[in-house]
């Protein structure tokens, strides 16, 4: 324990206890207890037997780490050395022999500065992460931490698309760093023609539905193409909505699952809630926004969300 006055060099004590070989001149390295040997010269007391040995008449200690007797050991001995090992106050955490316990204070060099290790009584330096990061565990850095991202859960958007001008849209380039994804279509419409239908394409895999259709009606689906490919109609100049979820989006493992609510917003008859899966282990990576007539959408606007 370091001790010590306001202005004065703090010190910790040191009791070094060891039974050496008969004919033993020379003192370091760990006692039988394995605490290392280390003083500040001129601060050390030696003990033979518990008598108190005269510094340079009896032994000679001059480098911090060890001590030369003048009368070599014989069997039965037991040699003690009480010693304090000054700390500068200017280098409160420095690492020495004397004391591997500490820490050299020019380790860390900025506001926010970790002191960690990459090993057994191996310190070393983490630099602050960046704002609002957080600290990770991480075993394949060479601290065994990291700063990342906090993991916050919830939607975050991908991308905002607008379906005007287009009969088909593509949303590609999709990250698989999400677990769900989550499609939002806001007030598509057509310009001309009567009915149309409102649906998404997965890049690959047949799709299987089982919901209702507007009215109630019971509907099941064997394999086709798109999710929502025969269910939600509306008119020419409707506003049509659609809310689809496809989980486990990214896996090369498993079927993607996927529910589905969607209407044009002005009659019971036009809407569905659907559910079922993408018969595909491949990741999806993309989706196509179409309508059943090649006539372009006049209006709406897609938002793509990933989910934590």
């Amino acid at each position: 324990m370091a001790t010590g006055r306001i202005g004065v060099t703090p010190t910790f004590g040191v009791r070094w206890s060891k039974a050496p070989a008969g004919g033993t001149t020379s003192l370091s390295g760990n006692d039988d207890n394995s605490v290392p040997l280390a003083y500040s010269v001129g601060f050390e007391n030696v003990y033979r037997n518990g008598v108190l040995l005269s510094r340079g008449n009896d032994y000679t200690a001059t480098n911090g780490s060890s001590i030369t007797l003048v009368d070599a050991t014989i069997a039965g001995d037991i040699i003690e050395v009480f010693a304090n090992v000054a700390i500068p106050l200017t280098d409160t955490y420095s690492q020495t022999a004397a004391n591997a316990k500490f820490i050299n204070n020019t380790l860390v060099d900025a506001k926010g500065d970790i002191v960690t290790a990459t090993a057994a009584d191996t310190p070393a330096r983490l630099a602050v992460g960046a704002n609002d990061t957080v600290l990770t565990a991480d075993s394949t850095t060479a601290t065994g931490l990291k700063w990342a991202a906090p993991s916050s859960g919830g939607m975050t958007l991908i991308s905002t698309t607008s379906l005007s001008g287009s009969s088909s849209i593509s949303l590609s380039s999709i990250p698989s760093t999400y677990i769900n994804l989550h499609l939002v279509i806001i007030d598509a419409s057509v310009a001309t023609g009567g009915n149309w239908r409102l649906y998404v394409t997965p890049p690959s895999g047949s799709v299987y539905a089982v919901g209702i259709t507007g009215g109630n009606t019971p509907q099941q689906q064997n394999a086709v193409t798109n999710i929502g490919e025969t269910t939600i109609y509306a008119d020419t100049a409707t506003k049509a909505g659609y809310y689809l979820t496809i989980s486990q989006y990214a896996s090369s493992t498993y079927r993607k699952f996927y529910h589905l609510f969607g209407s044009h917003g002005t009659s019971q008859t036009n809407g569905v809630i659907e559910g079922g899966w993408i018969d595909s282990t491949s990741a999806i990576s993309s989706l196509t926004i179409t309508n059943s007539t090649p006539t372009n959408f006049d209006a709406g606007t897609a938002l793509l969300y990933g989910v934590k």
